[in-house]
């Protein structure tokens, strides 16, 4: 199988929380170097411009958008068109009210809320066109109150050098519940098995991931045998957290795990790639008492190699956009 360049770029930075208009700014202002025609695809993370950690459904009422004509639709159509390359960017999403879901329930304010929206993520083509969505399937517990679950993993067949490209949205990655994370052979690893059916190419994972030092999850019990702890991680910012890093490589292990370990659904199925690129954009930031990770990643994971490759990361808070190269098999 043939292999051709692919060019992509991650912007990291700290949206602030519900000013819409200085994220923009920001995001636009690092932006500012990229030249059209230089690069394939454009990553922002997971709702960029209006800030993710949204307590019930009236907070984050005033900044959910309509998926065609809010502003992250205006900003990422006009970006795409000017660069002349694919742009994909999370935000919160305006359900219409036949998709409407009732409050989970329980004692605080927010269960007695219907949830109203979604947490969302959008493509764009070299023209400004809208060309594909996805709804996040594994809502984190700061979704739950205000946001309805997607139906499940999709992927798009995107033109030469993307072809095929699974686009997921943070705690995708983790167990969906009521499963869990029994051991690192069994997993289970929801995200991982739909890319090996689908034959992805590209995963591209748009993230608000916490510091493993919060509430988090990397810091969740069940993960916790999978992870190493790091020391003195806040003493440099432009170091990435390589906790959180192996991470997410963990919860993708089927796709990188020796043969001995892997699965009959594993095993290399004629005219599909052993081999995908995972473009991690995440931000960084504080938001209340939560701390975002950055640490934006570019990895290359090969069935049955026995482990993953790091190509390209940034640190935990370095802001900018992380403009990397890497060979994508082609068929």
């Amino acid at each position: 199988m043939m292999s051709s360049q692919l060019r992509v770029a991650v912007v990291q930075f700290a949206p602030k929380l519900g000013q819409v208009q200085a994220n923009i700014a920001k995001a636009r202002e690092l932006c500012n170097g990229l030249r059209p025609r230089s690069l394939d695809l454009l990553c922002f993370p997971e709702m960029f411009l209006s800030g993710y950690v949204f307590p019930d459904t009236a907070t984050i009422t005033p900044y959910l958008e309509h998926p065609h004509t809010g502003p992250t639709a205006t900003f990422c159509a006009e970006l795409a068109r000017s660069l002349e390359c694919f742009v994909a960017a999370g935000y919160p999403e305006k359900l219409e009210p036949h998709e409407h879901a009732p409050p989970l329930g329980g004692n605080s304010l927010s269960s007695h809320q219907p949830r109203i929206g979604a947490n969302s993520a959008v493509m764009y083509s070299p023209t400004g066109e809208r060309i594909g969505a996805y709804r996040k399937t594994n809502l984190y517990k700061l979704d739950l109150p205000w946001a309805v679950p997607g139906s499940g993993f999709t992927t798009m067949t995107l033109p030469h050098p993307l072809g095929p490209t699974t686009l997921a949205i943070c705690n995708d990655l983790n167990v969906q519940d009521p499963a869990v994370w029994e051991s690192l052979e069994e997993g289970p690893y929801e995200l991982a098995q739909h890319c090996m059916r689908s034959g992805t190419r590209l995963l591209i994972l748009l993230n608000a991931w916490l510091h493993p030092d919060e509430d988090g999850e990397v810091s969740d019990s069940d993960s916790a045998d999978c992870t190493t702890s790091e020391q003195n991680e806040d003493t440099d910012g432009m170091e990435p957290s390589w906790e959180v890093i192996k991470y997410w490589a963990m919860r993708l292990n089927p796709l990188w795990a020796t043969i001995q370990e892997a699965t009959h659904e594993n095993e290399k199925k004629p005219g599909i790639s052993n081999e995908l690129l995972v473009l991690v954009c995440n931000r960084f930031g504080h938001e209340g008492g939560d701390i975002f990770a950055g640490s934006s990643a570019l990895m290359s994971l090969r069935r049955g190699s026995g482990r993953p490759r790091l190509l390209q990361m940034m640190g935990q808070r370095e802001e900018g956009v992380g403009f990397w190269t890497a060979n994508i098999a082609v068929r």
